[in-house]
């Protein structure tokens, strides 16, 4: 079972699709197939530059893909039951169970409610889900009815994710229009999911950075 299978499966997109128009009608952010291929692509591009193997950078590359499937039932506990439902579609397309083990734990594990990273799958889809802060994901257009969510996604001008090897950290730069939303609320409502990548940073033997508008947050 390899991730460019898992892009292709409909059954996956089917449920990708209908916990995005659930997450729609409740007034959360996107969280579509491009959302999906974006976590997918970055874990395994942060893996890839972190000199881990292939097998775990497709690993991280399908659990990316299909870490929010779970929406499609019900966003609470969204983590825990795309893990089952993950599990069991991967199970059914032939993936050697030991693998099929390791993208549900990692699904299982990406919420910061309830998660936290368990092993360098996790860790990569952590960071990588997390991480993709950014305008267009914002569903609401009526700006002067944003939540604190919506402001801070719209105000992000642009984000990027690097690694200094050398150094050891895993970057996260970002430059946000302050007349939406300062550094400090950005760090006020997402301080538990940047606290989330600190520590999966940790298990890929690094160290998170965030800096927004040239000021180092961490």
């Amino acid at each position: 079972m390899t991730y460019k299978q898992i892009r292709k499966d409909n059954e996956v997109n089917l449920l990708i699709e209908k916990g995005n128009a659930v997450l729609g009608e409740l007034g959360y952010t996107e969280h579509s197939r491009k959302h999906a291929a974006k976590v997918a692509e970055t874990a395994g591009r942060l893996l890839r530059e972190l000199g881990y193997d292939r097998k775990l950078i497709e690993l991280s590359k399908i659990a990316g893909y299909m870490h929010d499937i779970g929406n499609s039932i019900n966003r609470t506990d969204h983590a825990h039951s795309g893990a089952i439902l993950a599990y069991s579609i991967l199970k059914e397309r032939g993936m050697p169970l030991e693998d099929a083990i390791c993208v549900a734990s990692a699904i299982g594990n990406h919420d910061e409610a309830t998660g936290t990273a368990v092993d360098t799958v996790s860790a990569a889809l952590i960071i990588a889900d997390k991480t993709d802060v950014r305008r267009n994901r914002v569903r609401n257009t009526v700006i002067s009815s944003f939540d604190a969510h919506d402001r801070v996604n719209y105000a992000v001008l642009s984000a990027n994710l690097s690694v200094n090897i050398e150094k050891k950290n895993i970057i996260m730069d970002m430059y946000l229009d302050d007349s939406m939303c300062t550094v400090m609320d950005y760090f006020e409502i997402f301080l538990q999911r940047m606290v989330m990548c600190r520590r999966a940073a940790e298990v890929l033997d690094c160290k998170f950075k965030l800096t927004a508008n040239g000021s180092k947050l961490c």
